[in-house]
């Protein structure tokens, strides 16, 4: 039976993130949910705690320029081959952005503890960086396993629990499957938070959990709280396999954006009056 409840519209699931909630996005080339992110600007949300799975883009720079972040943890935010990110690295260097460093693999294993529902994960790769001693929430331990006097050291991570994940994939079945193929980070994030919004870029007429080629790369409507299409949704980041990355928009941005009149300027023609259109 169709749970329509599910399906509703970009503006509505902008509505269902809080001011304040810990949300999960995901790197750009992964399937950025730009249409929602833009409709969180519009909407106004505020103190937003963003984590980056495990690297920031474009969503997560509009998000921090737009004054809708409070803090982030992340591996890093640029704009790829355009250059860095021009709104975060002010907020960032202005005070404006409070900041919790982490590396690719830490991100990935803190979230696939809060997958696995455990408070920590512990891994080995950070241990000797600078960076440990930066983050007063990790915690060094000896392996208990380890036979005495061998000094196994392990870095314990927390748990990454997200209020929310947004996501933006290539379709869902009309019974609320997510089918994301190979970017099996969409599923670890929706598994790890207590609610997943999602955009798509169609609803079709089928169940993607009855044949293997398609359930594979599926996430249950399980862990789905609500769905809307949104065509070319990841605009102009990009979707693998639908449509490419704008990277003449992009250029244009991470020029004017240097520049807060530009960022501006590029708000008022892309996201607060635009509609959601591309505009030239």
């Amino acid at each position: 039976m169709v749970d329509h409840s599910l399906f509703t519209s970009v503006e509505e699931l902008a509505a269902r993130v809080p001011d304040g909630a810990k949300i999960a996005i995901v790197k750009d080339e992964s399937g950025a949910p730009m249409k929602m992110v833009r409709a969180l600007i519009r909407r106004g949300v505020r103190d937003l705690h963003l984590i980056t799975i495990p690297t920031g883009g474009f969503s997560a720079e509009l998000l921090i320029g737009a004054g809708c972040v409070g803090s982030v943890e992340t591996s890093g935010i640029s704009l790829g081959e355009v250059g860095g990110a021009p709104q975060f690295t002010d907020a960032i260097k202005s005070g404006r952005l409070a900041i919790k460093d982490a590396t690719c693999p830490a991100v990935y294993s803190a979230l696939q503890a809060g997958e696995k529902g455990i408070p920590f994960m512990p891994i080995r790769g950070v241990l000797g960086a600078d960076l440990v001693s930066k983050r007063d929430d990790w915690k060094i331990i000896d392996n208990p396993y380890a036979e005495q006097g061998d000094g196994d050291p392990l870095l314990l991570l927390p748990a990454i629990k997200p209020d929310i994940a947004l996501i933006h994939a290539r379709k869902a079945d009309k019974n609320g499957n997510i089918w994301i193929g190979r970017e099996h980070e969409l599923a670890t994030m929706a598994h790890a938070s207590k609610q997943t919004l999602v955009t798509v870029e169609e609803i079709v007429d089928e169940d993607f959990l009855k044949e293997d080629v398609t359930a594979a790369g599926t996430i249950a409507s399980f862990y789905i709280s609500a769905i809307a299409e949104a065509k070319e949704g990841a605009w102009p980041v990009g979707l693998t396999n639908n449509y490419a990355r704008d990277d003449a928009h992009l250029a244009d941005y991470a020029r004017d954006a240097r520049s807060a009149e530009g960022f501006a300027r590029y708000l008022e023609n892309h996201v607060l009056t635009a509609s959601d259109r591309k505009v030239a």
